[in-house]
């Protein structure tokens, strides 16, 4: 294997030898050639892209995919047409003169295809670091392939190495990690998003199976992902040995509770307890779950504050599951009138004033019972169902407050108020009663 140095000395010779040839006869008129399709490509695009522009606005019934494919092909409307031009100059002159004469305008037409794939084709990759990634280490390996001097960079950066004992760590082998790691989690994340709409259509799956089968699926494809690349690029999948020890003693010591976190949420998962859109009470926490993920549980309160709650908390603390198997939910509302009203007719009202209001049921229909005979009225309690707690309980109880308080105000009933009658007594008033009071 090369020195490095010396390596870098015969690529540069290779380069300055290369430049030279660009002033003989042949060599220069096809750069000038190619410099001139170049200005003609920005000319034809500039005149292109508007009406292209405005056949695409006038485009109904796309997807969004397909808008956004457009547009990435869209914004590369040059580099597209000077490689269309490359190509017909090229085949042109293979026609008419010596294939040598038209060498570099074949490479450069060549290189400019390939460039424009790939930057149409990663331009879908919606991570931006990993489709930089992607695209640099894409271009590099077909350039140096379509130029013939791979083998000559894959020499020189497995020159630039690190021994570490028995391993043997180059930059070739970074590289080559980073770009096929890289490769392979775009291809698995896509094939995970299309499981995903694929899982999200099918109504025979419960909510928390779709979301548990989704969790695992992404694990897996990263993890196929993450070995495939350390195989293909030779890497002794042996010595994670003592670093799996490694992980399993941080998780004895300081990983406890992010553990305790997965296990619950997988067991939260399996036993459907909790799903997403189930309204949950826990503690002073009152709202709606939006979303389960591995660690955490997202629960969307009434006033727009999103509480991420631990599945563990979840497992071992007591929740109140609205919708848990029914998404039927009983309020009630507590009032009194006075005892000169019939209390059979009140019961009447206000089962009347409840249906009246929008998010009532009707089946099953509201109720009112007596339940005591208090210091200065009858007291009532009116219960009635919903089956949208995630709309709120405060507003529903409020809207039947008015309700029945209208109700009552047309039927002339009265609700009472507590009354207490105070004597104040004088000072001399209390000694002169203290007075007269026997021995």
């Amino acid at each position: 294997m090369q020195d490095i140095g010396t390596l870098l000395q015969t690529t540069w010779v290779d380069v300055y030898a290369f430049l030279l040839t660009l002033l003989q006869p042949w060599r220069f008129y096809q750069v000038v050639i190619l410099i001139i399709l170049a200005v003609a490509a920005t000319v034809m695009a500039r005149v292109v892209k508007p009406r292209i522009e405005a056949w695409m606005r006038g485009l109904e019934g796309m997807r969004a995919s397909q808008l956004r494919f457009m547009l990435v092909v869209f914004r590369r409307t040059r580099g597209i047409i000077f490689a269309l031009l490359a190509w017909a100059v090229y085949l042109t002159m293979q026609e008419m003169t010596w294939p040598s004469r038209s060498y570099l305008i074949g490479v450069v037409a060549t290189l400019a295809t390939a460039w424009m794939f790939i930057a149409i084709t990663t331009r879908l990759i919606r991570n931006a670091a990993m489709r930089t990634v992607v695209r640099w280490g894409a271009w590099a390996f077909v350039t140096f392939q379509i130029l013939g001097i791979q083998d000559r960079v894959e020499e020189g950066l497995d020159s630039l190495a690190l021994n570490m004992g028995d391993t043997r760590i180059s930059l070739l082998l970074v590289l080559k990690a980073v770009v096929i790691l890289g490769l392979l989690i775009t291809i698995a994340n896509g094939f995970a998003r299309f499981l995903d709409r694929r899982l999200a259509q099918n109504q025979e799956m419960s909510p928390s199976l779709r979301v548990l089968t989704t969790k695992l699926t992404h694990i897996l494809l990263f993890t196929f992902a993450v070995f495939i690349a350390l195989q293909t690029i030779g890497f002794d999948l042996t010595s994670l040995t003592v670093l799996s020890g490694a992980i399993g003693l941080g998780l004895g010591f300081g990983l406890q509770k992010v553990v305790s976190n997965l296990v619950s949420g997988v067991i939260v998962l399996l036993d459907k307890s909790i799903k997403p859109g189930d309204v949950i009470s826990l503690g002073d926490t009152f709202g709606w779950v939006s979303e389960l993920n591995a660690r955490f549980v997202a629960v969307i309160t009434r006033d727009g504050r999103e509480y991420l709650i631990p599945n563990e908390d979840l497992i071992t603390t007591q929740v109140v599951n609205w919708t848990h198997s029914s998404d039927l939910v009983r309020l009630d509302v507590h009032f009194g009138v006075s005892y000169e009203s019939d209390p059979h007719h009140v019961r009447k009202i206000a089962r009347e004033a409840a249906a009246t209001v929008d998010r009532v049921v009707g089946d099953p229909t509201p109720v009112c019972h007596i339940v005591g005979f208090g210091d200065s009225s009858i007291d009532f309690i009116l219960r009635f169902w919903i089956r949208d707690p995630s709309a709120g309980l405060t507003n529903v109880r409020g809207n039947v407050f008015l309700a029945l308080w209208d109700a009552l105000k047309r039927e002339d009933i009265d609700i009472p108020f507590p009354r207490r009658d105070v004597q104040l007594l004088r000072s001399d008033d209390a000694e002169d009663t203290s007075q007269k009071m026997p021995e």
